[in-house]
């Protein structure tokens, strides 16, 4: 795992060598990014793990064998305390939650049950243990909601309506609550869709359409093609989290803040299907069927803050991150 961005002033390596982190949502695209990068920086990681996936990139490549792991569900209070507290946790990154669209659609009690529900409990209990110097919570750009003044930029009102929309909301708005509130030093990220190797959830269009095109199928579109969205590759999305923790370390009055994270470069989904069939040298037809319901058209995020106040900033653009998914599914595919 390559390790973006490094702000001027902070040693990464000093900063989480033996470091205490708990990560939520660790056998997911980022989660499982995210906790190899901490291994390798020598951090030793607590992982929440509710479902074992066998496929996840975290069990595959035997990266798991090298965490702590607590198993259970992320709305599981005393679960949470206990182990925040006996493990002496440090910094806690959350990135748990029901990331689908159509699943919050279909069931939106469960989706507001994780998200929801469980970023309150999760900083309940790093609210009862003075250990925890850094809670990172993954928001999302879901929650600003349908506006007419694109980007968003981090003062833009949050008007979520739609189920997994408003539980991105919610949790963003209690994120800050605990931090002005009760002092809990928090803050939040608000990403564009993440994309890279690792990614398992197929109705998703980048695994979806690498998975058709290499099986010799036509890539579905689920939309009429023309959403707009911004894209992160996991990579870059990995060095927000660690650039946002190790920056909260330092400057307190971080806590209730929210950083957009993106690279600018935003793409609708018919462009996007057209730029992986450009890259896999393919001229399969996409299968659009405009079957979406409760998607906001056009998404897409203003960086300047976390460039500005964080130091933060990509390094990989849209075509380089392509190809390196692309790769990486080439090798998954081939070897299952």
């Amino acid at each position: 795992m390559t390790i973006t961005t490094q702000p001027a002033g902070v040693d990464r390596k000093a900063f989480w060598r033996d470091r205490r982190v708990f990560v939520t949502g660790a056998t997911g695209l980022v989660g499982s990014a995210l906790t190899r990068t901490l291994l390798d920086l020598r951090a030793d990681v607590v992982a929440l793990v509710r479902d074992w996936v066998p496929g996840s990139a975290l069990v595959k490549d035997g990266t798991i064998e090298r965490v702590t792991v607590v198993r259970g569900d992320i709305r599981d209070q005393e679960l949470l305390t206990r182990a925040l507290a006996e493990y002496e946790i440090a910094t806690v990154i959350h990135l748990a939650a029901q990331t689908i669209v159509p699943i919050a659609n279909r069931n939106p009690v469960s989706t507001w049950e994780s998200n929801i529900a469980g970023t309150w409990r999760l900083l309940e209990a790093c609210r009862l243990n003075p250990k925890v110097s850094e809670v990172v919570l993954a928001s999302s750009d879901k929650a600003y909601g349908e506006v007419t003044d694109l980007p968003y930029r981090e003062d833009t009102p949050l008007q979520a309506v739609f189920p997994y929309d408003a539980s991105k909301a919610c949790s963003d708005i209690i994120a800050k609550s605990y931090a002005r509130s009760f002092g809990v030093p928090a803050a939040v990220t608000r990403c564009g869709n993440f994309f890279g190797g690792g990614d398992l959830n197929w109705n998703r269009i980048v695994p979806g359409t690498v998975r058709s095109v290499v099986r010799g199928e036509r890539p579905v579109i689920r939309s009429d093609g023309t959403l707009v969205r911004d894209y992160i590759y996991v990579e870059d999305a990995v060095g927000a989290y660690l650039t946002l923790a190790e920056q909260l370390a330092h400057r307190k009055d971080l806590a209730g803040e929210a950083f957009n994270f993106s690279t600018g470069e935003r793409q609708s989904a018919r462009e996007l299907v057209d730029r992986i069939l450009g890259h896999m040298t393919s001229n399969l037809d996409p299968d659009v069927r405009n079957e979406a319901s409760n998607e906001i058209p056009h998404q897409y995020l203003d960086a300047t803050k976390a460039r500005e106040t964080l130091g933060w900033k990509p390094g990989f653009g849209l075509d380089e991150g392509l190809k390196k998914t692309i790769g990486w599914y080439r090798d998954y595919l081939e070897a299952a």
